[in-house]
């Protein structure tokens, strides 16, 4: 999934790269391969990502709970002393 990640991720560079350099020549074919490149970014590779960073992650460690503000505190208490 990782290196999938980074190929998506070099491709849409490219995709970009391509779109702003031929955007002189043909403006439509240049604004087409950006708005491609950014809609792929937002709608395919931010979802896939950050699904994989999250997969074997407990939501509950990342909340704000009374026991989470009690350990920050304790947490706290402990470096002070």
């Amino acid at each position: 999934m990782k290196y999938f990640l980074q190929l998506l991720l070099l491709i849409i560079i490219v995709g970009l790269v391509y779109g702003f350099y031929i955007k002189s020549e043909n403006p439509e074919s240049g604004h087409f391969f950006i708005g491609l490149s950014v809609a792929v970014l937002f709608f395919v590779l931010m979802p896939l990502f950050i699904y994989h960073r999250w997969k074997n992650k407990d939501v509950k460690n990342y909340m704000l709970t009374k026991e989470n503000i009690e350990k920050m505190r304790d947490y706290k208490q402990g470096k002070k002393s």
